[in-house]
């Protein structure tokens, strides 16, 4: 182009400056150009959004808790992320209640590798969870940590639980009832809380008090999934929405979140982050103690655990539940010592002692029961009486107190 050709207007002058006229059609070329970006930017945002909303066929919420019941994976592994805030109350010198648990096992004592000292460290912070499974006798499920790992394993009906951190191994035998799997210290105990389990539970309160929805689709671990919205209606429940993604394929849900009817983030989300519906390889069941490490062996027989598991809850006399579904409400009794300290008795009077712990803790408070003290967290309320019954559940405060007689 000649140098001194006109340019939209106007022409630069020998020096090369651009002329008033150029500069004037810049300005105004500039905005307008800004301007038409911007348009398609916003023209581009929904379907930016929705870019990982999978187009699935529709199909109901009836038909989808249907696909979920019907849905037996029996080989499968990957990986899964679980995130608990309760809102657990702290305790005094830091700490929550959620911790109590972390390295104690059955009655109270140093749990080692023992399953049942691992449980109570998911009801607080953020895990990831390593899974496999091959059939109702081949399971494997380990919590990675950053410089540990703790795996429990079970092939046929050896279970071995190993602790990296402290090289202590926890070995027992799988009773074959199957009716007494949920009583042994196992693979299965961790499992709850993968979403499946996590997600059979809240369907299982699904009746005329609960509003189903499909709520559109979603990509979970690089899966093509459906939003199943499951909502109390009672006003009382602590419960504000569990949202569970199914995959359209299988029908097990990859992802569960349950959001408290009191806002902010969820009280528990675990998801897929990685899932294979692949057959695992055998050596994935494989376990042989590493050397050095100390070992335990569970030598009770099944009869005995079962008489151990039925023994502790009896000492809580009079279990009952009232209420049903979302409303439920579990009541007991407490062995008489602990009901005399939560009195202010003899352990009351020590300023470690339960009677203070309560008092910082929990909240006094009094009704029809007598007094009692009410402690709270963003999803579970308990009211514990100062004559030893305990009321529990996902409802409100008021719901509580009005239930305790």
């Amino acid at each position: 182009m000649a140098r001194n050709e006109p340019i939209q207007g106007g022409t630069e002058s020998p020096e090369g400056q651009r002329s008033p006229g150029r500069r004037k059609a810049v300005r105004y070329a500039v905005p307008v150009a800004v301007a038409g970006l911007a348009a398609a930017t916003i023209g581009l945002v929904p379907a930016l959004a929705k870019s990982g909303d999978p187009d699935l066929p529709k199909i109901s919420a009836e038909d989808l808790i249907a696909k979920v019941a019907k849905s037996d994976v029996q080989q499968m592994s990957g990986s899964v992320k679980v995130t608990t805030d309760l809102g657990l109350p702290s305790l005094p010198g830091g700490g929550s209640l959620g911790s109590l648990g972390a390295g104690a096992g059955h009655g109270g004592k140093p749990g080692g590798a023992d399953p049942r000292a691992k449980l109570t460290e998911l009801a607080s912070g953020s895990h990831t969870l390593r899974v496999a499974v091959d059939g109702p006798d081949k399971q494997r499920v380990s919590i990675v940590e950053s410089a540990a790992e703790y795996s429990v394993i079970r092939d046929g009906d050896q279970v071995w639980a190993y602790d990296s951190a402290s090289n202590t191994v926890h070995h027992t035998t799988a009773p074959h009832d199957k009716a007494k799997a949920g009583q042994h210290a196992g693979p299965e105990q961790l499992k709850g809380a993968s979403p499946q389990e996590l997600a059979k539970k809240a369907l299982a309160a699904v009746d005329d008090s609960t509003a189903v929805s499909v709520d559109g689709t979603a990509k979970v671990a690089g899966r093509d999934a459906y939003q199943l919205v499951v909502k109390p209606k009672a006003q009382e429940s602590t419960v504000g929405a569990v949202r569970i993604a199914v995959d359209a394929r299988t029908g097990m849900p990859l992802k569960f979140t349950l959001a408290p009817k009191s806002g902010g983030k969820a009280a528990i989300d675990a998801a897929f982050t990685k899932v294979d519906f692949a057959k695992p390889g055998a050596s994935t069941f494989d376990f042989t103690p590493p050397k050095g490490a100390k070992v335990t062996e569970d030598k009770a027989d099944g009869a005995k655990r079962q008489r151990d598991h039925k023994g502790a809850p009896a000492e809580l006399s009079g279990l009952d539940v009232v209420g049903k579904s979302w409303t439920s409400i579990a009541q007991f009794k407490m062995p008489a010592d602990a009901a005399k300290g939560a009195k202010g008795g003899s352990l009351g009077k020590n300023a470690g002692g339960a009677g203070a712990l309560l008092d910082t803790l929990g909240t006094k408070v009094s009704g029809p029961f007598g007094s009692g003290h009410l402690f709270s967290t963003r999803l579970v309320n308990v009211l514990m009486t100062d004559d030893g019954h305990v009321y529990a559940g996902a409802v409100t405060k008021e719901a509580l107190i009005k239930a305790a007689k």
